[in-house]
């Protein structure tokens, strides 16, 4: 069954960082936009200290999520230059591939991976 999959990571914000980090996530949004289609969602918070964020990431179902994680390393190790792991969630149904390149990923930060992804219910609305 297709179900929508969200993603959310979390980060600390390196010091002094966050400025930096908001330009090259805007920029870098605009590319996904452009580039993903199928991502439904690509949205960053950051706490008022400017010291954490997470980004969200919304897919309406698997397929979409892996052509998204397509060049998310090179992405994420680009990120890294402002950030810092800092936890990941799932909540839905990835495909193995995707999966496994999540838990490699989270072991390599050394970060736990959430994954919820039994759906119960409830609605997507695109507007």
């Amino acid at each position: 069954m297709n179900e929508p999959i969200v993603f959310i990571s979390h980060f600390r914000i390196k010091a002094d960082q966050l400025d930096a980090f908001r330009t090259y996530f805007q920029e870098g949004a605009a590319g996904l936009q452009a580039e993903k289609p199928r991502t439904v969602a690509f949205l960053a918070y950051a706490d008022e200290a400017g010291t954490r964020a997470s980004i969200v990431h919304l897919f309406p179902d698997a397929d979409a999520m892996d052509l998204h994680v397509e060049g998310a390393q090179e992405r994420s190790q680009a990120a890294y230059e402002f950030l810092e792991p800092d936890g990941w969630e799932i909540y839905g149904a990835p495909s193995a591939a995707a999966l496994a390149m999540m838990q490699r990923g989270a072991a390599i930060a050394s970060v736990t991976l959430t994954v919820q992804p039994g759906s119960i219910g409830g609605f997507l609305r695109d507007r």
